[in-house]
């Protein structure tokens, strides 16, 4: 019973860290702050199946005891048998060096870091156990929470039967922050195809996207992944972790397939249209950039310029 309210009460605090953290809790993160409370459950678990075994050993022994009285004979032999227990000569000295050739072999600093690090995995793969039941026990229950893996950590995230429900609150809120057309077929290229340079994006899209690029750097989604070994050495590009926890992805493998993101992008183009033809925006987002050779800034990537020249 106490190792079950021991069990519970590390669980709610884990629950409670994870709820309250703003960016996703590792496992790493977990132990450093948990760490103690969970090998005094561990030692005291291990300590209660070592006397529940000894227990039950004893029992057995008790019941398979036989009961026979000794007789004159057995005493004679057991009093005139030697010591069965003691070492023959020859083996005084083995048993002595062994333990000196263990020590030579195995520093003691070594065997207490292996002992550490036996130590620590047994609390990660503990932790890992108790997250695995939480994440469970939030899955079949009829809570509108649940925890999810993302971005190498865990979080709570709602479910998404109640996702409609969630979005008619989010509305009344603060408008989140929204990603342009351009924006987000640029993101995806440097999403599926990343490491990728700036070239790379711009013959992918059929236009140049410097300017895209400087505003999802500006909003941490990609960042720089070193240079190219090509002449020039362009500059390379990669999603961030805030890309991941912005689209609540556990890694870049969960990313939808090009249909599924076809399919978005049509739905955003048409939302783009309607807010267009409703409202038009007085602080657009940065478009993309005609290319270097020209002076000119496009509102897209097919329509006339907003700002001409004027030939002295």
């Amino acid at each position: 019973m106490l190792t079950l309210e021991l069990n519970m009460s590390l669980k709610a605090k884990i629950e409670a860290v994870i709820y309250a953290s703003e960016v996703p809790v590792t496992l790493a993160q977990l132990v450093g702050l948990l760490g103690e409370e969970a090998q005094t459950e561990l030692d005291y678990t291990r300590s209660t199946q070592q006397t529940l075994s000894l227990e039950a050993t004893d029992a057995e022994a008790t019941a398979t005891e036989p009961t026979t009285v000794p007789t004159r004979d057995d005493e004679a032999v057991t009093n005139g048998a030697p010591d069965s227990v003691e070492s023959a000569p020859g083996d005084e000295t083995s048993m002595t060096d062994q333990p000196e050739a263990v020590a030579a072999a195995d520093p003691a600093a070594a065997v207490a870091a292996r002992a550490e690090k036996a130590r620590m995995t047994r609390l990660r793969v503990y932790f890992r156990e108790l997250l695995d039941q939480l994440i469970d026990e939030y899955a079949t229950s009829e809570r509108g929470l649940e925890i999810r893996e993302v971005a190498g950590g865990f979080r709570f995230a709602t479910k998404p039967e109640y996702h409609d429900a969630v979005r008619g609150f989010v509305k009344t809120l603060k408008p989140p922050l929204k990603l342009t057309l351009q924006s987000l077929e640029t993101l995806a290229v440097v999403a599926y195809k990343q490491p990728v340079t700036a070239p790379e994006i711009s013959e992918i899209r059929g236009v140049d996207s410097s300017g895209v690029l400087g505003s999802l750097m500006a909003r941490k989604l990609i960042t720089t992944a070193g240079r190219k070994h090509v002449i020039g050495r362009p500059i390379l590009y990669k999603t961030t972790r805030e890309f991941l926890l912005k689209f609540g992805l556990k890694d870049v493998s969960e990313l939808p397939s090009i249909e599924e993101f076809e399919k978005m992008a049509g739905q955003l183009a048409e939302q783009e249209e309607m807010a267009m033809e409703s409202k038009p925006s007085s602080l657009p987002e940065p478009a993309d950039e005609p290319g270097p050779h020209s002076p000119e800034l496009e509102d897209d990537e097919s329509g006339p310029s907003a700002v001409e020249t004027v030939s002295p």
